[in-house]
């Protein structure tokens, strides 16, 4: 006589309650990150720069040299990478502010001029006050303000950023020992970490490639339009280019607005045609492609993540969403063999049924 199969014992926590667990401990997460996003932020930005810069060593481990010069070779790029991004930012702030201020009379007689036309086809006042206090020039002069407030605090970040630096590129060279010590049992882990690294790299470089196509085409465009300091609008063309998705709108209306001071309607419908045309073609038809093979993220995630990372650490999460969002999912989502589906739905490709068996097969 057999015995039936005793019935598997109920969870001890039901579904729905782990996934309010999951939720409370991720907000509480969240709301230690937002109150240090001062730290957590020039952080980020360090290990961000160490990782592309991080290549440079192996040649010089190839041929033979110390430890340490690799490390200094890292620390010495990423401080140029630094320098250089810094300098571009600086000339374009001052330069935009001193644009601001030479041609405030003339925004404000295109600000009325504009909202005459506004009521002449028949808009009602509110829509009209609205539109007033959005394209306000003291409205800008306190956006001006504001970045220039922006830039102090980045600046005083970047001592954090400097400092970080070192210490990342050394720790750097002390992990990639990692698999020696401790042989194939953390290989898997080893593997995950390398994936994202090469995940960072790639999605910068192809922004940084594009984005100098795009800066130099709109540059000169907008000299050959006439348009006040082109330069500007070129280094703010590359700069939002590493923001996903928005990066494009946010380049396009300082020199639109400033486009239809100096030059009315016309100059304005030329800068945006050349802009839709440049941006689109090369950013919205082109680069997600190569983007997507980089990083493996859904479009959806990519312009969410923009969103979510500048509101929880400021204006450097716009930079450094991508990578963000990777690390989270490497370090949530890649570990777990029961997350297959929630990182397909993420758009990582690689995550299938038959490729969790070949990783499992291999943790084994």
């Amino acid at each position: 006589m057999t015995r039936a199969a005793q019935p598997a014992p109920p969870p001890a926590i039901s579904p729905s309650l782990r996934v309010l667990l999951v939720l409370a401990a991720t907000v509480v997460v969240l709301a230690g990150v937002y109150f240090a996003r001062s730290l957590i932020g020039p952080l980020a930005l360090a290990i961000v720069l160490v990782v592309i810069c991080e290549p440079v060593r192996r040649p010089l481990q190839r041929r033979g040299w110390p430890r340490w010069t690799g490390t200094t070779a890292v620390i010495l790029l990423a401080y140029l990478v630094l320098a250089i991004m810094g300098v571009l930012l600086w000339v374009a702030g001052v330069q935009f502010a001193g644009l601001v201020s030479d041609y405030l009379d003339q925004l404000r007689g295109s600000l009325d001029d504009f909202l005459a036309w506004l009521q002449s086809v028949g808009l009602d006042q509110q829509a009209t006050d609205a539109a007033a206090s959005v394209l306000d020039p003291t409205a800008l002069l306190r956006v001006v303000g504001s970045v220039g407030g922006t830039v102090i605090g980045v600046v005083t970040a970047l001592f954090f950023v400097v400092s970080y630096i070192i210490f990342t590129a050394a720790d750097a060279a002390r992990y990639r020992d990692a698999e020696r010590v401790f042989g194939a049992g953390r290989r898997p882990v080893l593997a995950r970490i390398g994936r994202l690294n090469t995940g960072v790299r790639r999605y910068y470089v192809v922004n940084a490639s594009f984005g100098a196509v795009v800066a130099i085409i709109d540059g000169l465009a907008l000299w050959a339009l006439g348009v006040p300091a082109p330069i500007v609008w070129a280094v703010l063309a590359f700069v939002t280019n590493f923001i996903p998705n928005i990066g494009f709108v946010l380049g396009l209306i300082p020199p639109a607005v400033l486009a239809f001071v100096v030059g009315g309607w016309p100059l304005l419908l030329a800068v945006i045609a050349i802009y839709c045309v440049v941006n689109v073609v090369l950013q919205v038809l082109v680069q997600p492609k190569f983007v997507s093979d980089a990083v493996d993220l859904s479009l959806t995630l990519s312009f969410f993540s923009v969103v979510f990372w500048t509101f929880v650490i400021g204006p450097l999460g716009a930079i450094l969403s991508i990578p963000l969002t990777l690390f989270v999912r490497t370090l949530v989502l890649e570990g777990d063999p029961g997350s297959l589906w929630l990182r397909w739905l993420s758009g990582d490709r690689t995550a299938t049924p038959a490729s969790a068996a070949r990783e499992s097969l291999s943790d084994s």
